[in-house]
């Protein structure tokens, strides 16, 4: 709900607020005055296009700031929508304060204020909007055929992107089969194992360096052991005459046992270097075939830009790839069976659903039509058009469109196409009346509602938005007093004039202004006895 607005420099108002309530709130004025003007300013605080033509006259800029309930807090916490436009062009639009785009403002106000006339707020104008409408209608019945389409849908949309990816990938993997067969080949003839390459080069190492090896250690196993100069037997003879000594001192006893200790571990270390030397071979072919085997390792992993496990791991990786590429037929042939009958399955429910929707339409066709006679639309024709979609979607394949002829004779034609503001906002009114429990969007501003309309019709029009209002705020601009009559709470829009400037304010009106008010609209500037006892009596009747 719009609770309070306020407009500064803005056209011909320089500065005005206005506390606007809950029900029917009705705005009059004179001719001129400015009443288009403060709905112009509410519909810029809405998100509509601004222009600097709206600067007033002097100033630098025009601001108009709004206080509503936040659609978004149901506690009732309430933001501020504000405006600002500069004479030199510039346009700030702020939620709370705080900047905003321009779309995102419009994406809060639209669940803020519907504006129904001459301005582009017309929810009813977008066909997209119809099936949301009609499915709110008879939600009950609907709702339930709705939900399975739209479960239906997801399972078919997963079906579908599932096949397309198996067949895109199948597509892909068909022109390299042959090529990941041969890599396939290649590695599992190399018989690799993990950490071989470290273990080669070790060996290569060894027998590129066995001549060298070999001859170091024969000269260390001749010095240790090789001659009666060794140190082996040297030591030995060391080792035996000082432990004929430890009988006499300890000391002698303990060094003697250490030269024993020192024989026995530089024997089994000369036993160590002749293993090793008779072990070592020099085999030009064992080279060669370690050489070969390192380069063919070296040359698969620049080659795939992989260590010898990660090729293992490849080797894994391309069976299930080529066993996947087997398989592909029957899993296509799978889904494709689980996709066509899912697909019948949400055909049908399409059709249950569009039954439902048409058992809708008719309905409410009906009760429209009823609206619209009552709203001086006595030749006109109301029809929900259907269509079917090519695709489906999570609503059906249904497109839904609401079609209207106003005069006897006229085909019928998309509510878009209707040129009148005036016929919009009643015809936006007739819906508003049927659908008023379903609609989410707590206030309703009507601009030339009463376009064309008079007497008996404009009553039955002030009637309507007074039933209205009791679930929608409305806030309506008119000039009958008929209408006006039904209004919880009237505004008088003023304009005044000095030498230099033009000014346009706003009041709220008490009991007896609202009478004075409605004797003006009666029967203009002179206000007469029987003008106030007529506007006492419209009163009268629009509260029976």
């Amino acid at each position: 709900m719009i609770k309070h607005i306020s407009i500064r420099n803005f056209a011909i108002i320089e500065q005005t607020e206005i506390d606007f309530q809950d029900g029917l709130n009705i705005i009059t004025g004179e001719t001129g005055a400015g009443k288009s003007i403060v709905i112009t300013a509410v519909s810029l605080a809405l998100g509509s296009r601004a222009d600097t033509a709206f600067v007033r006259s002097g100033a630098n800029k025009a601001v108009v700031q709004m206080i509503a309930d936040d659609p978004d807090d149901p506690s009732g916490r309430e933001v501020i929508l504000s405006r600002e436009i500069s004479a030199a062009g510039r346009n700030i639009c702020r939620i709370d304060d705080e900047i905003v785009t321009l779309a995102e403002l419009s994406r809060l106000s639209r669940r803020i204020a519907d504006i129904h006339g001459q301005y582009d707020h017309q929810s009813l104008l977008d066909p997209g909007n119809h099936i949301r409408l009609l499915d709110s209608y008879e939600s009950d019945s609907i709702t339930p055929a709705k939900d399975a389409v739209s479960m239906l849908y997801s399972r078919y949309t997963e079906l579908d992107r599932q096949l397309r990816t198996l067949l895109s990938r199948a597509a892909e993997d068909a022109r390299k089969r042959d090529f990941m067969a041969f890599e396939l080949q290649e590695l599992q003839e190399a018989h690799l194992v993990s950490g071989e390459g470290e273990i080669l080069q070790q060996e290569i190492h060894l027998l590129q360096n066995s001549e060298s090896i070999f001859n170091n250690l024969a000269s260390a196993y001749e010095i240790v052991s090789g001659s009666e100069y060794a140190a082996l037997p040297a030591l030995k003879q060391a080792s035996d005459q000082v432990g004929d000594t430890g009988e006499f001192s300890p000391e002698l006893e303990a060094l003697g046992q250490r030269l024993s200790g020192l024989y026995y571990e530089l024997e089994d270390a000369a036993s160590e270097i002749r293993r090793f030397r008779d072990r070592i071979t020099f085999s030009p072919e064992e080279l060669d075939q370690k050489l070969e085997r390192l380069d063919l390792l070296n040359r698969l992993m620049t080659k795939h830009g992989k260590s010898i496990d990660e090729l293992i791991e490849y080797m894994d990786e391309l069976t299930d790839r080529l066993s996947d590429i087997d398989d592909i037929s029957d899993q296509s042939a799978a889904l494709e069976k689980e996709l066509k009958q899912t697909g019948i399955a949400l055909r049908g429910a399409c059709h249950r659903l569009s039954d439902a929707r048409k058992h809708a339409a008719s309905s409410l066709e009906q009760k429209i039509s009823e609206q619209l006679s009552q709203l001086n639309f006595s030749d006109s024709r109301f029809s929900i058009d259907f269509q079917e979609a090519d695709d489906f979607s999570a609503d059906g394949t249904d497109l839904v469109e609401f079609m209207i002829s106003t005069n006897r004779g006229e085909p019928l034609k998309p509510l878009s196409k209707i040129a009148s503001g005036g016929e919009m906002s009643r015809i936006m009114l007739a819906f508003k009346k049927i659908i008023a429990d379903y609609d989410e969007i707590p206030t309703m501003i009507f601009d030339e509602i009463d376009a064309g309309i008079s007497g008996i019709a404009a009553s039955v029009v002030g009637r309507k938005m007074r039933e209205i209002s009791g679930r929608h705020q409305i806030i309506c601009i008119t000039h009958l007093p008929q209408i006006a009559a039904f209004g919880d709470h009237h505004y008088r829009i003023e304009k005044t004039s000095d030498e230099t400037s033009t000014y346009t304010s706003v009041r709220c009106l008490s009991g007896e202004e609202k009478v004075s008010e409605i004797a003006r609209l009666l029967g203009g500037e002179t206000i007469t006895e029987t003008t106030l006892a007529s506007a006492r009596e419209l009163l009268e009747a629009s509260r029976s």
